[in-house]
């Protein structure tokens, strides 16, 4: 029978040298340690399905800002959804249509990502140039800006409200 020293540690094994009962207080102490950590740690977050309150059909008015130019007023619907794409680099896209003679055309898509909190969503559209749409919701209104030129020009206010399911 091996009986501890008085200092509470029992004397080496006589394969190898090496205490077993050292060695095994340390992998106690290593695991205790982990499942703390492991226990104390904040979940890995996966990203989160998009709020319901900004999916669905908008549609309302697009003002040009800029006098004199191509620009013009238009009446518009857009139709904002999960964009279940693998290679999407957003996880919402707003389909948009301008109105003419009561006729949809689509203009195009844009990739957005909404903040709940904020009750914010942003879509940026980086072609020829810079184009940030930045919208705020409100009930059931989302109101909004276009600039263009990497914000250096106000180029649209956009007042779009939900359409409600019949």
């Amino acid at each position: 029978m091996i009986t501890a020293r008085g200092d509470g540690t029992f004397p080496p094994a006589r394969s190898g040298g090496r205490n077993p009962f050292r060695i095994g207080r340390a992998v106690g102490i290593v695991a205790a340690v982990s499942l703390f950590l492991c226990a104390s740690a904040s979940p890995q977050s996966k990203p989160s399905a998009p709020a319901s309150e900004i999916l669905g059909t908008w549609e309302g008015e697009s003002k040009c800002t800029i006098p004199d130019s191509p620009c013009h007023d238009e009446h518009v619907v857009y139709e904002i959804a999960a964009d279940k794409s693998k290679a999407a680099p957003a996880p919402l896209k707003l389909d948009g249509y301008k109105v003419v003679n009561g006729e949809r055309i689509f203009m195009g898509t844009l990739q957005c990502d909404y903040d709940s909190a904020k009750k914010t969503l942003a879509c940026t559209f980086r072609g020829r140039s810079f184009d940030d749409w930045q919208f705020t919701l409100s009930g059931t209104t989302l109101q909004g800006t276009l600039t263009v030129d990497a914000g250096k020009t106000l180029f649209r206010k956009i007042t779009v409200s939900k359409k409600l399911a019949r």
